[in-house]
């Protein structure tokens, strides 16, 4: 085999290294695993990375594509190849579609009453801190007990790359916490699980794809004619929210958490569009409006005023 398994420790060294979560650590592995079944003893030249782009374009949408080269380029130079790097497709980003991207007041009030109503008050508090904090799951999941403080209704958590940040929640969240503390602290967890906020049924830390199962079955129920609904959504609709509310963008992307405010924009190029439109609108045309007075000349000597006799 052409990558050996010498490069493929080495690469999971430098990931760690650099900080990588631990959920794009083993997805790059995988990246370089797959391409190197499919390279086996082929020698490692540009024409063959070329070959294995248009491969993955055929099964693959183009932000897979680009998510995948992401991971094959950056393991080229680690072994200092950088002459069989390729480049990335281009994508045209479309504006945000809050039909697709969101769901309405109604449809979280169904999903959170739906989760009460069939016992899992849990999943309903997971899903009203999502949706009043804009936390990611993987992020949410990873709250420890000691992270909670009441005293300024926020938690600490740990973004990606492993930043650290505050996030405040409203008193509803607060309560709601308060009251799923009782039932948690009665609880026994499994040894290495303790500090855990959120358990699974298991008693051990709850996952992120457990969350997101859960999600995706009580939504099913709470609003089956919904195409799909997933906790990104919801985090979506945070963003979407707190944006109408704010018009700052650059408060948007801290809260969300994205590193780059590029990334923000391209999420809500329609609503940004909405507000450039709203201002033309307000902009009055300066032609269309009267001229100021103009001064009374002022009379050479010898000439009398008008009514100075």
């Amino acid at each position: 085999m052409t990558i050996t398994t010498d490069q493929l420790t080495q690469f999971r060294a430098l990931l760690k290294n650099e900080e990588k979560s631990a959920a794009t650590l083993n997805k790059y592995l995988r990246d370089i695993q797959r391409f190197a079944l499919w390279l086996g003893d082929t020698p490692l030249e540009r024409d063959a990375m070329l070959d294995y782009k248009a491969d993955l374009m055929r099964h693959y949408a183009a932000g897979s594509v680009n998510s995948i080269l992401a991971a094959l380029n950056r393991f080229l130079r680690m072994i200092a190849r950088e002459d069989c790097r390729v480049h990335r497709l281009r994508i045209q980003y479309q504006a945000y579609s809050p039909e697709e991207r969101e769901i309405t007041a109604q449809e979280y009030a169904d999903l959170v009453r739906t989760a009460r109503e069939t016992g899992r008050a849990r999943l309903a508090l997971v899903l009203q801190t999502i949706c009043a904090t804009g936390i990611r799951v993987s992020e949410l999941v990873g709250i420890d007990l000691e992270d909670l403080d009441f005293t300024m209704n926020g938690f600490l958590v740990t973004r990606k790359g492993g930043n650290q940040t505050i996030l405040y929640f409203p008193e509803s969240v607060a309560d709601a916490l308060k009251a799923y503390l009782q039932e948690r602290m009665a609880i026994e967890p499994l040894p290495g699980h303790e500090k855990a906020l959120f358990l699974s049924m298991q008693r051990r830390r709850i996952t992120q794809r457990a969350v997101e199962n859960l999600v995706k079955k009580y939504a099913s129920l709470a609003a089956p004619l919904k195409k799909k609904i997933s906790p990104h959504k919801l985090r979506s609709t945070f963003g979407t929210s707190l944006y109408r509310e704010t018009g700052d963008i650059y408060l948007v992307a801290d809260v969300l958490g994205h590193a780059d405010v590029n990334t923000t924009r391209r999420h809500y190029a329609a609503m940004l569009d909405e507000r450039r439109r709203m201002a033309a609108q307000q902009i009055k045309v300066r032609e269309n409006e009267p001229e100021p007075p103009q001064p009374l000349p002022i009379p050479e000597s010898g000439e009398k005023n008008e009514g100075s006799e």
